[in-house]
């Protein structure tokens, strides 16, 4: 019989529930990277993903050489709900809320924190966390029913939640800091410079900022457009925005 702690579906079976699901290569690499506990990791190519460590991030290769445990390709996509093209699964810890509400809340704060309002597409939760994470920021929140932890967000941040500060909160419990809310009718953001400490607040992909938010702001800010263009796609709205704070001196060092 095959023991329960050696066998790595038994093992990923028993951290499923509590964990975070790390989809693909990439995933693994980066919660690696920013120190996430990883329990249990899965591929049906373990020469492949070892390959690629090798050759994309060789900092991380003996830590995923010690991880990764190769499984029947009909056993890794029976773990996961859609397999990735690099055959590489894991279960990662999520952080404490309270660690990363201290994260979030800890002042002076050198670095913005990204607010995303009630948004709907998990899709682009996941690119803003990626882009937050890139650029350094504090951390991200957002407000609403949507869960910045959802495996589909986590798949489009790429594992890099665990590079910033990730949680849900109300718009009445957002971290200290001047809120600088994105909307049509404010103020040219290329016309300011926006602090270190700001809250960037950005609405819903639909219906823009909700009431509570907008009764928040210290700063209405528009970003430059064309007229008779809608609309951003939220990403692009926050990656612009955080472009022209880095910007102003606040970027980290290109390595």
């Amino acid at each position: 019989m095959t023991d329960p702690d050696l066998d790595p579906p038994a093992v990923w079976r028993r951290h499923a529930g509590p964990c975070v699901l790390l989809d693909g290569f990439h995933a693994l690499k980066h919660a690696l990277r920013f120190g996430a506990e990883v329990p249990v990791a899965v591929t049906a190519d373990r020469a492949g993903a070892l390959a690629l460590a090798e050759e994309l991030a060789p900092d991380v290769r003996d830590a995923m050489d010690a991880l990764l445990a190769e499984v029947p390709q009909e056993t890794y996509a029976s773990l996961v709900p859609r397999p990735h093209p690099t055959a590489v699964a894991a279960l990662a810890v999520r952080p404490s809320r309270a660690v990363s509400l201290r994260a979030l809340a800890h002042t002076p704060r050198r670095t913005p924190v990204v607010v995303l309002d009630q948004p709907r597409n998990l899709g682009n939760a996941g690119a803003v966390i990626r882009l937050a994470a890139g650029f350094g920021a504090t951390g991200v929140v957002t407000t609403g029913t949507l869960d910045p932890w959802h495996p589909t967000v986590v798949r489009g941040g790429a594992g890099l939640h665990f590079a910033t500060a990730v949680e849900r909160l109300e718009a009445g419990e957002l971290p200290p800091g001047p809120v600088f809310a994105l909307d049509p009718e404010g103020e040219d953001v290329r016309g300011l410079k926006l602090p270190d400490d700001a809250l960037l607040a950005f609405g819903s992909e639909r219906s823009g900022l909700s009431r509570e938010l907008r009764a928040r702001a210290d700063h209405l800010v528009a970003l430059p457009m064309r007229p008779q263009v809608s609309s951003y796609n939220l990403a692009t709205s926050v990656a612009m925005t955080l472009y022209h704070w880095s910007a102003g001196g606040g970027a980290p060092h290109v390595t």
